[in-house]
């Protein structure tokens, strides 16, 4: 990243993280608990140090340059190492500590586990936000280009530069309508569960996967008749159709809010292996082992 001076003053890069996180000169001085006036002022010295705008009106909002995008991973990276570093050793004041942590993981585990988290942020950390990102169907290394703090999840990554922590196994239920037929006419084999519509999650659009698998091994097939991109869009397709949906275990209390049945799909299926995944540049951050703490807590006690 050039700068103009060899003198730049380190908070800018503080203030520009902000700056690019909340798109806006009234949220960036709102976390740094400054006035307005002096957030502009600050940001007219980052143009300067820079050579470009940063944030540029868009109508009433303001957006990032290209340059601002390409370099904000890195600033964010340069800025959570310098946290690290002037950090006391193991040591986090969680009452006054600001911060937003960036967390990919499934729709299902915001929707399923979320409440939990927040209302523990709120009473231990009040001035940490948490920023859900859905997975999206395209593979990028966000952990390691600081576009994501934490990912949660079916980990599958192998690249040596991320931390992995397996917390849980999961497993895939079927989930269909009250008063669907499969329900009603005896026990669901793996023939009559083939006969179904089925109803496929995937974030990449798939439509067969480990289900076709095993039934393939049996000599059967089902047809899919489409898919979704998340497990909460699933039941809501489920509750108004004749399709079999998906929902995994650990998620079954979204399926009963919305007074749908789960079952156990006949069929030899692999476990889900359920972890967190970080970059090593938090290893030795107070403020991100706080948060792996407690999501390993909320993510390890026994289900009830």
């Amino acid at each position: 990243m050039h700068v103009a001076h060899s003198n730049l003053d380190l908070n800018l890069l503080v203030a520009l993280d902000l700056l690019l996180e909340e798109g806006s000169v009234s949220g960036a001085a709102r976390r740094l608990h400054l006035s307005e006036p002096a957030m502009s002022r600050t940001l007219g010295r980052i143009r300067r140090a820079l050579g470009d705008p940063v944030l540029v009106r868009a109508g009433r909002a303001m957006v990032p340059t290209p340059h601002a995008l390409a370099i904000q991973a890195e600033v964010r990276a340069v800025v959570e190492r310098a946290r690290t570093l002037f950090a006391a050793a193991g040591a986090v004041d969680l009452p006054t500590l600001n911060r937003t942590f960036t967390v990919l993981a499934h729709d299902s585990f915001a929707a399923a586990h979320g409440p939990a988290l927040f209302a523990r942020a709120a009473a231990e950390a009040p001035g940490v936000r948490l920023r859900f990102l859905a997975e999206s169907h395209l593979d990028v290394p966000a952990l390691r280009e600081g576009a994501a703090d934490l990912e949660l999840g079916v980990i599958d990554t192998t690249a040596p530069e991320v931390r992995v922590e397996a917390l849980f196994e999961d497993r895939m239920l079927a989930v269909v309508r009250p008063g669907h037929p499969l329900l009603s006419d005896g026990p669901v084999t793996a023939e009559r569960f083939a006969a179904a519509e089925h109803l496929s999650v995937s974030r990449r659009g798939r439509l067969a996967g480990p289900i076709d698998r095993a039934l393939e091994e049996l000599g059967l097939a089902r047809r899919v008749a489409g898919s979704v991109g998340s497990f909460p869009a699933g039941l809501f397709v489920v509750r108004s159709t004749d399709l079999v949906g998906l929902v995994t275990q650990r998620s079954t209390g979204l399926a009963d809010a919305l007074g749908l049945v789960p079952f156990e799909i006949p069929l030899p299926l692999p476990p889900l292996p359920f972890g967190m995944a970080w970059h090593p540049r938090h290893d030795a951050d107070p403020a991100h082992a706080w948060l792996r703490d407690r999501i390993r807590e909320l993510l390890t006690a026994p289900p009830s």
